[in-house]
């Protein structure tokens, strides 16, 4: 395994750097601003779209997607170090490159399973950045970390399917540029098997019956960078059965081709994360002086930055062993380095963010500085894609199968 960046790689991380530098730290206070001034406060400031287009100008732009007909074709290993960039602003950047969660998952599957008018109508509009997607999953009325539990009915009825169902924490619905859903339902809720019972679908946004009811808050957070997270309500939903993704029965499979990437991004972005809180500790300890002496000299602050910079190397090496694996060997290879690097990023950079946290004090917990809401995203992230414990389980399976 050689994780040296090649000459792409290298050029576009220069490139990023300088983009973050110049353009988006700048711009994350100009955001807040803007958007307090918005008709709505879930709509798009200004200033984020003169990101995008800098973004798109500089080359900057779908750095995601593996497929070289839509996006930049990079692999995962050569995303890496790029999408940790811009989880050192994980409430800007990514969308300033249009690589922000769910678009990016969406635009995967759409460029995977999508029929080629699906992805004229939908995809290209996503890659082109000119509106905006969510993926409607997640219920409240079910544990939604067994994905066979979903109760939301996808019916046909002739030459149309028929929705119905409730959903919640669905990711950028609240943003009025959000102008499709992927739907994940029961077809077959009878089925035998219980991986075969469920199917996507696309629903405009403007589909009469569609409700978006209400926005979720996140530990008091509404993330109305990413366009919150909202109950949505599904009545009678009637929409084409050309929206249907891929075949009846397909939705389990797409949903594990789907959530894979979306995982490894979630775990590169986080280190991003982590990189900022070390950098805004070691900034506080320098600037800080308590009982008679600067905090960075004070024994457990050095403690907190050290145990944070040994973490984060660790953390990186797995995250790019995962990449690695994952184009060299596939996914379903890299399955349980996927579920470790899930299991691991999260909950270790919760822990960092909390440091940082306490080495600021009453900031830390405010406004003022980032931490409190990067550290919401990151406790967050041990639920979505799956809690902690539905990957721990699944993984101690794999091993103790080794000895039966």
């Amino acid at each position: 395994m050689d994780f040296a960046f090649d000459a792409r790689t290298d050029e576009l991380r220069t490139g990023l750097l300088a983009f973050m530098d110049e353009h988006v730290y700048p711009a994350e206070q100009v955001a807040e601003e803007q958007r307090a001034r918005l008709a709505t406060p879930w709509g798009t400031p200004q200033v984020v779209e003169d990101l995008k287009a800098e973004a798109r100008r500089q080359g900057l732009w779908n750095l995601f997607l593996p497929d070289a007909e839509y996006g930049a074709g990079l692999t995962n290993l050569q995303y890496a170090p790029l999408a940790e960039i811009t989880g050192r602003s994980p409430h800007l950047a990514p969308t300033a490159l249009n690589c922000a969660a769910p678009d990016t998952g969406n635009m995967e599957v759409l460029s995977q399973f999508g029929s080629q008018e699906q992805r004229k109508q939908w995809l290209e509009p996503l890659l082109a950045g000119e509106i905006r997607s969510a993926f409607a999953m997640t219920e409240p009325d079910v544990a939604s970390s067994d994905a066979t539990n979903i109760e939301t009915r996808i019916a046909r009825d002739g030459d149309s399917y028929v929705i119905d169902g409730r959903k919640w924490y669905i990711s950028g619905a609240m943003n009025p540029e959000c102008a499709v859903f992927i739907v994940m339902g029961k077809t077959d809720p009878d089925g035998e098997d219980m991986r075969r019972q469920q199917s996507m679908i696309l629903v405009p946004r403007d589909t009469p019956g569609l409700e978006v009811r209400r926005a979720m808050q996140v530990y008091g957070y509404e993330d109305h960078a990413h366009g919150g997270h909202a109950e949505v309500v599904f009545t009678d939903v009637r929409v084409p059965a050309s929206n249907l993704i891929g075949e009846e029965g397909g939705g389990f499979a797409i949903a594990q081709a789907r959530l894979g990437p979306g995982r490894i991004h979630h775990c590169m972005r986080l280190i991003g994360m982590a990189e900022r809180a070390i950098e805004l500790m070691c900034r506080r300890a320098v600037s800080r002086t308590a009982f008679g002496k600067p905090l960075a000299q004070q024994g457990v602050v050095q403690n907190w930055i050290a145990d944070a910079r040994v973490t984060v190397e660790q953390l990186r090496l797995l995250v790019l062993k995962t990449a690695w694996l994952m184009d060299t060997v596939g996914n379903r290879g890299a399955h349980t380095e996927i579920q470790a690097i899930k299991i691991a990023t999260p909950r270790a950079v919760c822990d960092i963010l909390d440091r940082a946290v306490q080495l600021y004090g009453a900031g830390g917990v405010g406004q003022d500085f980032p931490l409190a809401e990067l550290w919401a995203s990151a406790r967050t992230l041990r639920l979505a894609d799956g809690p902690d414990e539905v990957h721990q389980r699944s993984l101690a399976r794999r091993e103790i199968r080794q000895y039966l």
